[in-house]
């Protein structure tokens, strides 16, 4: 295979990978699906990566129209919709359901932030199962102490920890999804249980107060499946060390409390777990009056037993979690839940991660948590996504352990499905290029576009132009200028038609002389704004990025929080309204 068939397949791959996420190709899911389809490459994958950083930049200093004719012109059917048969999707029943006379699941975020897409599975399968089963669903704050507070003074963009506003923005976004939950509970007001349940595991002989640090821990005792020192200490000792940690004796990664899971487990991960740590950061609901506090396995094993969780739903990169719930169930002989697995989902082209998100807010990058980067659940409001198409587009899904790759059209399509019946379409032009038509037959002019083509009954828009001394002067946009040249022919859609005399994109501007009234579907049909009756449009998009233009003037009395449909640009939601400037969030 020659370097030039290598670059024509890099190409393609970059610009189908450019066009599904509008316009930005994305190196690391193109190389993987290439590597992936095209195993006779990856012996080239050192040669490839230098060729494909080139042919992306290429790509991504073009414009989407661009991108598609480019590709189309390496394959003409890349474009083309697969024809498939879609499948009765379900979710699959919940194990062992007869058993339990009722079902009850629980919902656990960390409030570090608002919930983001990637969290939205996990509320959306539990909070499926519970209304399908008749059965309850909690709501239970995960809020533990998070990072210690040595991360937070030394490297504080990198440590995660509660944030007071995130609770109401977690009740928000489930309130958003119509998640319906029967009661709150707050890890950090159950402190005192965590520690009556720590203290008899170490009267039983089943864990231990450890001084190892870490990194000794982990190289001499549990790679080498070998006992530290301080595994063999009497329960008197432990129950002192114990009450040491408890009274501030001990700081920060001085003394941990481990579970004698056992040394010789066959996976390291799962030998003698850390269950209490010591933590002297301030949390933002019990303040500074505990230092110690749980992992995460240890209080979902008792909280899960005290609240009587029948089935609980978690990642299959979580399966740890069961082991130490079970481990400690069967010391205790408390009735043990059934566990439900999901794959992980590969989000390209999103960064989830709220202490990202958190960051980039407190530098004033993110306008918020419903700023459309964070991809939160306000985020999506905000922009005119359908609580109903993210919940099918997620239960879409299914159950499956295996790795999912996220197409965020699958989310756009069923979201369409729902908004296109119901947002009125009006004109913008992006980047705008003025047309300068000549010799208009008339001296005032008023174009009635339906409203939604699809309900003629809704009846139509008026929008208003006139020519002065047979001149008229209206815009188009950029991306349409720059498919024309001088003779060729265009309609300004339900106006007139144009034939084009010159053309200049650096001045920004078209002399043009009128052609004819009549439609005739042969010419090109450009939305257009007349020079006299417009409004300035900024879009905000889900990359943070900017797209401006001119509106039409109905754009003015057009309600806010309501989706359009820009005609041949993609759905908006207008946000507000002022200085003559329609602010929106771009939907899709």
């Amino acid at each position: 295979m020659d370097d030039k068939e290598i670059i024509d397949i890099l190409t393609i791959s970059a610009l189908k990978n450019a066009i599904e996420f509008d316009g930005t190709p994305n190196k690391k899911a193109v190389m993987g699906k290439l590597m992936a389809q095209r195993k006779d490459l990856r012996s080239k994958a050192k040669e490839i990566i230098p060729l494909l950083d080139k042919i992306i930049n290429e790509i991504s200093e073009k414009d989407l129209e661009t991108q598609k004719k480019l590709l189309l012109e390496k394959d003409p059917d890349a474009l083309k919709e697969e024809e498939f048969q879609e499948e009765e999707k379900d979710l699959p029943e919940l194990p062992n359901r007869d058993k339990y006379d009722k079902i009850i699941m629980r919902l656990a975020p960390y409030p570090s932030g608002a919930l983001h897409i990637g969290n939205a599975r996990m509320v959306v399968l539990n909070d499926e199962y519970v209304k399908r089963n008749d059965g309850e669903l909690i709501l239970f704050f995960d809020d533990t102490i998070g990072s210690p507070k040595i991360l937070r003074e030394t490297n504080p963009e990198k440590a995660k920890y509660v944030l007071p506003e995130a609770y109401d923005l977690i009740k928000e976004g489930l309130d958003w999804l119509d998640v319906k939950y029967s009661k709150i509970y707050y890890k950090s007001d159950r402190l005192d249980i965590y520690y009556e349940h720590c203290e008899e595991l170490i009267k039983q002989n089943l864990a231990y107060v450890c001084f190892c640090k870490a990194g000794e821990f982990r190289e001499k005792f549990k790679k080498r499946k070998k006992e530290c020192p301080h595994r063999s200490q009497s329960i008197k000792k432990n129950l002192e060390e114990w009450n040491k940690m408890l009274n501030g004796v001990y700081h920060e990664t001085e003394a941990v409390v481990r579970l004698k899971t056992g040394m010789d487990q066959k996976d390291p991960a799962l030998r003698d777990q850390i269950i209490m740590r010591i933590s002297e950061a301030e949390h933002p609901r019990a303040g500074n009056k505990y230092i110690i506090w749980p992992m995460l396995e240890f209080s979902w094993a008792v909280d899960d037993h005290l609240i009587g969780a029948t089935h609980i739903l978690r990642g299959s990169d979580l399966i740890k979690e069961d082991f130490i719930e079970k481990f400690i169930w069967d010391h205790y002989n408390w009735k043990i839940a059934e566990f439900l697995h999901y794959g992980r989902i590969n989000f390209p082209d999103m960064r989830l991660s709220k202490t990202e998100a958190r960051n980039q807010i407190e530098k004033g990058i993110y306008d918020g948590w419903d700023d459309p980067r964070t991809w939160s659940l306000q985020s999506l409001d905000k922009r005119g996504i359908k609580p109903e198409a993210l919940r099918k587009a997620l239960l879409d899904l299914g159950m499956s352990l295996s790795g999912i790759t996220f197409s965020v059209n699958w989310l756009y399509a069923k979201n369409q499905d729902i908004i296109d019946e119901i947002s009125n379409r009006y004109f913008f032009v992006e980047n705008p290029v003025k047309v300068i038509v000549k010799n208009v037959a008339f001296d005032h002019f008023t174009a009635e576009p339906l409203l939604l083509p699809s309900a003629p009954e809704k009846g139509v828009r008026e929008i208003e132009c006139t020519a002065k001394k047979n001149r008229l002067e209206v815009y188009i946009s950029e991306k349409d200028a720059k498919d024309i040249k001088p003779n060729d022919i265009f309609r300004l859609k339900d106006l007139l038609n144009v034939s084009i005399l010159s053309v200049d994109l650096k001045e920004k501007k078209i002399n043009a002389n009128f052609h004819s009234q009549v439609l005739n579907r042969d010419f090109p049909i450009f939305q257009w704004v007349p020079e006299n009756f417009r409004i300035n449009v900024s879009i905000l998009k889900p990359n943070g990025k900017l797209s401006e233009g001119y509106g039409e003037i109905n754009l003015k009395k057009i309600p806010m929080r309501k989706t359009i449909q820009f005609e041949r640009y993609g759905f908006v939601n207008p946000i507000r309204f002022e200085n003559n400037t329609l602010f929106c969030y771009f939907t899709h």
